[in-house]
């Protein structure tokens, strides 16, 4: 858990990918959840969020 706070402070591209990834994961789930309408109405921009994140961390050194 350390070397994830570490790499996420530094600026290295692996912790902040997995950040990214669980982002679009988290807004999958969101989508397809069928009790809240709240949740459903922003898994679009959650996915959104974590899909531009992504490309822009694929820039960060290793």
């Amino acid at each position: 858990m350390k070397n994830l706070f570490n790499g996420l402070a530094r600026m290295r591209r692996g912790p902040w990918e997995m950040v990214a990834t669980l982002l679009i994961a988290l807004g999958v789930v969101m989508l397809m959840q069928p009790l809240a309408l709240w949740i459903y109405t922003y898994s679009f921009i959650v996915i959104l969020t974590g899909t531009v994140m992504f490309i822009i961390v694929s820039h960060f050194p290793e």
